[in-house]
């Protein structure tokens, strides 16, 4: 008889933990870019790729691909924003750097570049806080893919502290 109260409470305990852990998906937490950072960022980009003396537009999307800040140098085309808005969706939709992407799915890159707000293409970076993916610089602009990447990694380096921090 013991035997069998016992396997009751073990149900009851279990059901209850299910329960609430159903609630508790109810409310969700998440870590996402905040709009200072997303400028600063931006803003380092662009000023990294004027020491190598390219005009560039960056822009930062936060994990859900929504546009936090949008900055283009003034010499750079008109085009570079839609570029670098899509390079930045790009790394959303993967969850990693546009380049590295680009490189291990040539399988599929056509039919992406398809979908509309997304283009696969080098110059794109994912920016993690805490381990926890919170958005993407995409930059266009400069002669070549890597040298756009190359640029977002010199403001992303310089900024590392920052963000690394940025999470409670």
């Amino acid at each position: 008889m013991n035997n069998v109260r016992f396997h009751q409470l073990v149900t009851v305990v279990i059901l209850m933990c299910s329960i609430s852990s159903v609630k508790a998906a109810d409310v969700l937490n998440e870590n996402n870019i905040g709009m200072e950072l997303a400028r600063d960022i931006a803003t380092e980009t662009i000023l990294a790729c004027r020491k190598d003396g390219y005009h560039i537009s960056a822009v930062v999307v936060d994990r859900f691909g929504l546009v936090r800040s949008a900055l283009r140098d003034d010499r750079a085309s008109r085009f570079t924003l839609e570029i670098a808005k899509r390079k930045a969706n790009m790394s959303v939709m993967a969850w990693t750097d546009s380049g590295v992407f680009a490189k291990a799915r040539t399988d599929i890159q056509q039919e992406l570049n398809h979908i509309e707000g997304i283009i696969v293409m080098e110059g794109a970076l994912k920016i993690v806080a805490g381990g926890s993916n919170i958005g993407a610089i995409g930059v266009s602009g400069a002669p070549g893919g890597e040298k756009d990447a190359a640029c977002a990694k010199a403001a992303l380096k310089k900024l590392e502290e920052r963000i690394s921090f940025a999470i409670d």
